[in-house]
């Protein structure tokens, strides 16, 4: 170009069609570079724009931006032929120096005989000067500018380096406040091991002791058995050396010698002998039975010693308690004492800040008040020249009517003064100060006069109004709190149902023209009512600025056009196949977005762009039944709705371009794919079939995360662990129309299956469907959790294909396979309940002598205090007792979770309910009964007074209503024990194990 072009003079010498090429090559570069502003003085000068050119450029409502401007200045000045690219091309010259080389491949020179001569030289050195002039202004302001940024600047850098050094003292306390709690953690694990060591060696010394007393007393019972035999020995001794001697005399005898006297009465002094050593039948008796006693009482002995001991025992263990507590009790004190501190010296800090916040308050205040009393005094000025140029207005008015009524006779008379009445439709309407008219006021007005005089009339009857208050008001009196009361609560109160009850009046206003319309996308919405327009023909005259024609040729008076983003609007109109002019974007957790728009539809001229939220819907307004909110509503819920709107539509919504930002930014990174986020438990076990599925169990938890996976009738979740939230595998799993029907195959065919025996599992018995019924008087609680409305059953079964049914379709079956819940994380010990009571009540016994567990204590109420808790709503369960009637209450189980302690529950699981409105979240421990388990514990059954049978029968009733529970629970396998004091410690770490789970409880039906 600039080998083309090498001199300024050859430009004037080209024709107009390649000037203009040169400027539309370079068009794009023009339009986002230059200001309108500073070259329109220029090319006023050169004569190729006038005023009204100018005005229309800088000034029209149509061009929104400065890129419409200039594009629209460049469209002028192609109209004025060659004559406007060359002053173009000049005012580049001066303003735009780069923009001129970029286009003609020149260096712009200002050297006044290169001029195109299209104005006089001095005009061009005025133009010249004035734009000297600008410049500098600007240059001082951007010099004022930079200096008052460099000394903010400053003060930032202050302010960052003393919150620098805030920040490193903080860092520093806190890293010794993490140092301290890990040192405080790690002697409190070591005490916590030393107390375990020493009750173990206390159980292991007081066994010995057991088992030596023991063989003691079975040393004593085998000597006194050894002294019997060493006498029946030496018995058995003399009467085999007396039967020998006999045998030899016999003998002697026999052989024929004589006895002598002697020998006689040696034998008989032997037998008086043997006579006194035996014992007779009754002395023996009585010796056995002195044994037995003094057996007895000496095992009374050993028992009572033993108890002693066991007393001693727990009279040690409870006093290093109660000084544990009171170490700990000192060590609280202490931190509430430095925590107090602490707080004083925040609120002081606050309290001072406060101070001052209330002093630049005030001088905001008389600031304001200065600045509205100058406005008002402007405004006042306006209105009286206002008033004044209305005056004379009318003044004008009749004398024109006076020159035209001796024209009135003539047959033209009519024609010419309806002419002269008729504006130009190309006139521009003049800049006003607009009037805040109330829109329920237009219909009390009657036919409007002409301009003059109804403003005129507003401004009388708003000056009568504002002595009351300044509501609606144009008085430039500042509007008084009772009016900033009523307008807040007017734009609030506003019921989107209050128009169903006249469907027959509701027309959606198409009349006003291209560029109307594009005036019109910041407004609210309009809903045109007949009943209030005033039929009077001179209504319909084409002066009306503030009347526009429907699509019926009915005058309506547009509202004032409101932009409040934060506020919700109510859009009235014929929304046949609102998804196929729409779609949308979101879910339960952003809410419901417009993502496109379809052109020259009937959403597209309401004005609905994309950034729009819809907060409900209302299908028809006749019926109010079928209003439904979709503000927590997933993707799957909303477009199941959508869809069935075909016809006349009232949508709410508000402009929230800040989430819908976000979420699309999120699903363009890949963050997510809708936004869709909850969390379900599974009443069914369902396999993997096809790649992409996840495989559930029953009772799992899974996170959802897209209700139309891919566009698919399927959803997309997450398996949440026990421990956190966070997703361990993914995959797709059936939605919950899709979901419930698996669950009836299920058990069908469970039906056909109960007859064929089938063996346990060594780990209890393995559930494959938990069945959850749900009333059909009341919702089920996945379903109320994002629908907000109340469906006929009649009109939409038979609606809603398979394909598109969503899981909140109303629909004949009762069965829930899908539950909603929501994580808790309780961080105090949590009360336990036992399943079944009855090993519930053994184990509590033996866990009350452990450290950190101890039974809720019962209350007995008086009348008024029953009635008290009663309306709290503090009461847990009731019952009978010896004593009379007891209740388990909220304060009971909270003053043990302070103490650090759990609560041993011996309470229905029906009050779990009643637990979990008051944020307290048992510990279920479920404890697997059979016939072999039932034996082990036959022993502590008897002390209870209970047998195996009933035991069995309990465990099988509490078993059946575990599955209404509304939250999960722990399990003890029966082969994981093999006695009480083994049971003991696997129940033990089940607690531990179910304290450090996330709870999920799930939401009661209504």
């Amino acid at each position: 170009m600039a080998a083309l072009h090498r001199t300024e003079s050859t430009l004037t010498a080209l024709d107009e069609d390649t000037l203009w090429e040169l400027l539309e090559s370079h068009r794009h570069k023009i339009v986002c570079s230059i200001c309108p502003s500073r070259l329109t003085p220029y090319l006023r000068q050169a004569k190729v724009l006038d005023q009204l050119d100018e005005e229309e450029v800088l000034h029209s409502p149509r061009f929104t931006n400065t890129v419409m401007r200039v594009g629209h200045l460049l469209d002028l000045l192609e109209t004025r032929g060659k004559n406007g690219a060359i002053a173009l091309l000049e005012s580049l010259k001066f303003h735009n120096p780069d923009i001129y080389t970029l286009v003609t491949g020149l260096q712009p020179k200002m050297d006044f005989s290169n001029f195109s001569g299209l104005m006089e030289t001095s005009k061009l050195t005025e133009c010249l000067a004035g734009a000297i002039s600008s410049l500098q202004e600007e240059l001082s302001q951007e010099k004022g500018q930079k200096e008052a940024l460099l000394r903010s600047c400053q003060q930032l850098q202050e302010r960052l380096g003393q919150a620098e050094a805030r920040a490193q003292s903080l860092g520093q306390m806190e890293a010794e406040h993490d140092r301290l709690k890990r040192e405080v953690s790690a002697h409190f694990h070591e005490v916590l091991k030393l107390k375990d060591e020493m009750l173990n060696l206390s159980l292991r010394y007081s066994n010995a002791l057991q088992e030596r007393e023991l063989a003691t007393t079975r040393c004593r019972s085998l000597q006194e058995e050894l002294y019997l035999m060493k006498q029946e020995m030496q018995r058995q001794k003399m009467s085999s050396s007396c039967e020998r001697e006999l045998r030899e005399r016999s003998l002697q005898i026999a052989g024929g010698l004589e006895p002598g006297d002697k020998e006689l009465s040696h034998l008989k002094e032997e037998i008086e002998k043997l006579r006194s050593l035996t014992f007779s039948l009754a002395e023996k008796d009585i010796l056995e039975q002195n044994l037995d006693e003094a057996l007895e009482s000496k095992q009374e002995l050993v028992d009572r010693i033993h108890s002693l001991r066991e007393r001693a025992v727990a009279a040690e263990g409870q006093r290093k308690q109660y000084w544990e507590e009171k170490e700990q009790t000192l060590l609280q004190f202490q931190r509430t004492k430095v925590d107090c501190d602490l707080y004083k010296e925040k609120v002081n800090a606050l309290q001072s800040q406060l101070q001052q916040l209330q002093k630049e308050r005030d001088q905001a205040y008389s600031a304001r008040d200065a600045a509205q009393m100058e406005i008002s005094q402007k405004l006042t000025e306006k209105d009286a020249l206002r008033r004044k140029v209305f005056e004379l207005t009318d003044q004008v008015c009749e004398l024109r009517q006076q020159l035209r009524r001796p024209k009135a006779e003539s047959p033209q008379g009519p024609k010419q003064e309806a002419g002269a009445r008729e504006p130009c439709p190309k006139g521009k309407q003049p800049l006003v100060r607009m009037f805040a008219i109330c829109p329920r006021d237009d219909s009390d007005s009657g036919c409007p006069g002409p301009p003059e005089s109804q403003l005129c009339s507003d401004l009388n009857a708003t000056s009568n109004r504002e002595l009351v208050d300044s509501f609606r008001s144009s008085s430039p009196v500042p509007p008084s709190p009772q009016s900033l009361y009523k307008r807040a609560t007017e734009d609030f109160r506003e019921d989107p149902g209050s128009f169903s009850g006249f469907p027959e009046i509701l027309q959606v206003d198409r009349g006003p023209s291209p560029g109307a319309r594009a005036g019109d996308a910041d407004l609210d919405y309009e809903i045109v009512d007949r009943a209030d327009v005033p039929e009077c023909e001179s209504s319909l005259q084409p002066w009306a600025g503030g009347l526009t024609l429907s699509s019926s040729g009915v005058p309506v008076r547009r509202r004032p056009a409101r932009k409040i983003l934060s506020q919700v609007t109510v859009l009235a109109f014929q929304g046949d196949a609102l998804l196929e002019q729409i779609s949308i974007i979101g879910g339960n957790l952003t809410g419901i977005f417009i993502h496109r728009v379809t052109p020259c539809s009937a959403a597209d001229e309401m004005a609905l762009r994309p950034g729009t939220q819809i907060m409900m819907v209302d299908y028809e307004a006749t019926e109010p039944l079928f209003k439904a909110t979709l503000e927590d509503t997933t993707l799957e819920q909303a477009v199941g709705l959508l869809q069935r709107v075909n016809g006349f539509c009232c949508l709410s919504v508000k402009v929230n371009m800040e989430g819908y930002k976000k979420l699309v930014q999120d699903l363009e990174a890949k963050v997510a794919t809708s936004g869709d986020s909850f969390y379900i438990r599974v009443n069914l076990a369902m396999e993997a079939r096809a790649e992409g599925e996840l495989r559930v169990r029953c009772s799992d938890i899974l996170h959802v995360s897209d209700t139309m996976f891919q566009g698919r009738s399927c959803w997309h979740a997450h398996r949440v662990g026990p421990y956190n939230t966070k997703g361990v595998e993914h995959g797709t799993i059936p939605n919950y129309a899709r979901a419930q029907q698996l669950l009836i195959a299920l058990i069908q065919d469970m039906a056909q299956q109960s007859t064929i025996a089938r063996k346990p599992s060594s780990g209890g018995p393995q559930k494959l469907v938990r069945i959850v019924s749900v009333d059909r008087t009341k919702a089920s609680p996945l379903r109320s959790s994002f629908d907000g409305a109340l469906w006929e059953p009649s009109k939409l079964e038979g609606e809603a294909e398979p394909s598109t049914a969503c899981f909140w379709a109303e629909s004949c079956f009762t069965l829930v396979p899908y539950t909603l819940v929501h994580p808790h994380r309780p961080s105090q010990p949590r009360p336990v309940i036992f399943v079944p009571r009855v090993v519930g009540k053994i184990l509590s016994e033996k866990l009350c002598l452990l450290q950190g567990f101890k039974k809720c204590p019962a209350e007995y109420l008086s009348q008024k205090e029953y009635d008290a808790s009663s309306q709290r709503g503090d009461i847990i369960q009731e019952g009978e007792a010896s004593g009379g009637r007891y209740w388990v209450t909220r304060r009971a189980v909270e003053s043990l979770m302070e103490k650090n302690t759990h609560a041993l529950l011996d309470i229905q699981l029906d009050s779990i309910c009643a637990l979990h409105r008051m944020e307290i979240f048992p510990i279920i421990i479920h404890i697997h009964i059979n016939e072999r388990a039932a034996k082990k514990l036959k022993k502590a059954l008897q002390r209870l007074g209970t047998s195996e049978e009933q035991l069995l029968e309990a465990g099988r009733q509490e078993e059946s209503e575990l599955d209404k529970a509304p939250c999960l629970y722990g399990s003890v396998a029966p082969d994981g024990w093999g006695d009480p004091e083994a049971l003991l410690g696997c129940v033990r770490y089940a607690i531990g194990d179910e304290q450090k789970k996330v709870v999920w409880t799930e939401q009661s039906p209504r």
